[in-house]
């Protein structure tokens, strides 16, 4: 959840540190902080509890000169959110600092061998402890005075207190007595590597880095990087010094900043088609009549051989996936499970031999998800990722994948992501099922239907001043059922989520159909009842669900097809929205629940893009 910046090189290390912790804002904190040394070896540490607005007054005083610095976002895991809890850490004597992403799950024990050594700790953090251990086992190397220590002394210090963490980690280290260097590692938490001629930079996501290089690099687990200003060195734990692949940036500046839009949620939103058009390119062959992917590293003939796919995620994903069971039975007749990744980690199901394991998953870095396909890939089944973020820890883990192509999301509740990974699961149903069943007319048929989406997403924002007057309307409820059946009953899912998510409203997402088995209890003239009902195959089913709503007294609040001439007698509200196929009516009808969410969230005085509690991404259980 929380993020790393830092920077070695020969400017003013805290401008960058400063911008690249606003980029990071998205991840979840609830403090901030930045440490630099100078070449006079003065380490000056500034550290905030709260908004790094905040970090920021305190900086326009008190900027540090050094050219060398870390930087840290901190979501309080161990003790609460104070100055004092506040990264960077420094040892005892400020020899060392630290910055921590991650959970030491033995710092307790660690913490108590110190204390026997006689240091006090100043912080409630599991991170201190690492400060002072390399602090600590600084004072054991065999340095002459007035010496420095070598490069290899402090790699292989570093490396003896990472032996001894039992947990997560993702950590920078400043030295005071060299100025010239950062040291980086990782262990299940996230590091990106900069690289220019004359600097190098460090982040938890590429997002930091966008403006300042073009060229990255992606730290793996139990890798230890050495930065310097013209150089970095890479080793792994077991192997030595490695030699370490550097690959393009592909994120653009637009990519990360807002431009016109007030809230990057919005202009998420609105990059919907772009993405749905960047996640679909390349990958719909209409000579074969069916999707095309290259990174899956499996045969059409091992494909062929799956009897069973496993969806497991978290969140939104794992409403990406629901409605991912129904495209692939439909199209494949292949069974589909869908589970909680936090739940299947531990609950040890039975898998059978021929199943084809799929984590979904934004982020790339959701703890969770993580562990359920290390759970699935150590008992030999195969696992692929459906992942946003490129180097990501469950991109690089997993045998083989999809990525989704649709740049930055930064605002923490998920659109444009969840769009995509639909397609995705779209394009999925269409290579099963022409593995399969399906012919070559129904699977031509099936792209066409694809090829259109952009455009019907086009049309659906135009949705926003409709979802805008539903918002004004009932901005002072404190209760909404969404309602749906068939492809759309995991969009009520969704919808409801977003509501919560963002303007703290309690909202239930059911299927339709369970109204009467108890959610009906709940309707009143103050509980408003969204149904998603789009014409289909169930469309009089869902009528006759809202009818049982209008009878008693609850306001209706209907996304339906634009030729719909029937609901206007039955809901108090219509959105409407372009027809597509069916399977795809999930990607348009959600655009008007994001749209309702948003303009809530705005008039009851939200903060949209980073609503408490929450992070964009979970690294820890």
């Amino acid at each position: 959840m929380c993020g790393i910046v830092g920077y070695v090189g020969n400017l003013r290390a805290a401008d960058f540190l400063l911008e690249g912790l606003r980029r990071l804002e998205y991840r979840g904190y609830d403090s901030a902080g930045i440490a630099a040394v100078d070449r006079h070896e003065d380490i000056h540490i500034v550290k905030s509890a709260g908004r790094i607005a905040a970090l920021a007054e305190q900086l326009a005083d008190d900027m540090p000169i050094g050219t060398t610095g870390i930087g840290h976002t901190r979501w309080a895991t161990h003790g609460p959110a104070t100055q004092a809890n506040a990264h960077p850490h420094p040892g005892p004597n400020g020899e060392v600092v630290v910055v921590h992403n991650g959970v030491i799950e033995n710092y307790a024990a660690l913490k108590s061998r110190l204390q026997q050594k006689g240091y006090v700790f100043r912080s409630d953090t599991d991170t201190e402890v690492i400060a002072f251990m390399l602090e600590d086992g600084l004072k054991q190397l065999p340095i002459a005075p007035n010496q420095a220590p070598t490069d290899e002394a402090l790699v292989g210090l570093v490396q003896k207190v990472l032996a001894k963490l039992q947990g997560t980690y993702g950590v920078g280290i400043l030295f005071r007595s060299r100025p010239d260097l950062i040291i980086a590692a990782r262990l299940g938490s996230p590091l990106v590597i900069g690289v220019s001629e004359d600097a190098h930079f460090l982040a938890s996501d590429a997002s930091p880095l966008v403006g300042y290089t073009e060229k990255i690099v992606y730290l793996t687990d139990h890798q230890l990087a050495l930065l310097k200003a013209d150089s970095l060195q890479i080793a792994h734990r077991d192997l030595g010094e490695v030699t370490h692949s550097v690959e393009k940036l592909e994120i653009a500046s637009g990519d990360v900043e807002l431009g016109d839009f007030e809230h990057y949620m919005l202009k998420e939103i609105f990059e919907q088609p772009q993405s749905l058009e960047n996640v679909m390119r390349g990958r719909l062959s209409l000579d074969n009549a069916t999707a095309v992917f290259g990174g899956l590293n499996l045969s059409p003939q091992e494909l062929r051989g799956v009897d069973r796919i496993l969806l497991t995620a978290c969140g939104t994903s794992w409403h990406a996936a629901m409605v991912g069971e129904y495209m692939i039975e439909e199209m494949a007749r292949i069974p589909v499970e869908v589970e909680y990744a936090s739940e299947l980690r531990y609950r040890n199901p039975p898998v059978p031999r021929r199943t084809l394991v799929f984590g979904i998953t934004q982020s790339g870095e959701t703890a969770d998800t993580l562990a359920a396909l290390r759970e699935m890939k150590r008992k030999g089944h195969p696992t692929l990722a459906i992942c946003n973020v490129v180097g990501s820890s469950i991109a690089q883990e997993s045998d083989g994948g999809i990525y989704l192509h649709a740049g930055p999301e930064v605002g923490v509740a998920s659109t444009k992501a969840f769009t995509s990974q639909l397609a995705v699961m779209a394009m999925l149903g269409l290579y099963f099922g022409r593995l399969n069943h399906l012919s070559f007319d129904q699977g031509y048929r099936i792209i066409q239907a694809l090829q259109t989406l952009p455009d019907a997403v086009r049309q659906a924002l135009g949705t926003q001043g409709q979802a805008k007057k539903v918002a004004e309307k009932y901005q002072s409820v404190n209760n909404f059922l969404y309602l749906g059946r068939y492809f759309n009953f995991p969009v009520a899912l969704e919808g409801a989520l977003k509501l919560k998510e963002i303007s703290y409203i309690h909202a239930e997402g059911y299927p339709a159909a369970e109204l009467k088995h108890g959610p009906i209890a709940l309707v009143d003239e103050n509980t408003p009842s969204v149904f998603i009902m789009p014409q289909g195959v169930v469309y009089d089913k869902v009528m006759s669900n809202l009818q049982e709503i209008k009878a008693r007294g609850g306001p209706v609040i209907a996304i339906a097809s634009e030729d719909d001439h029937e609901i206007e007698k039955y809901a108090d509200d219509v959105i409407r929205i372009p027809k597509v196929e069916e399977f795809l009516q999930p990607i348009v009808s959600v655009i008007p629940l994001q749209f309702i969410a948003y303009h809530i969230a705005l008039l009851r005085g939200c903060d949209v893009d980073k609503p408490r509690n929450l992070a964009k991404s979970v690294t820890v259980e």
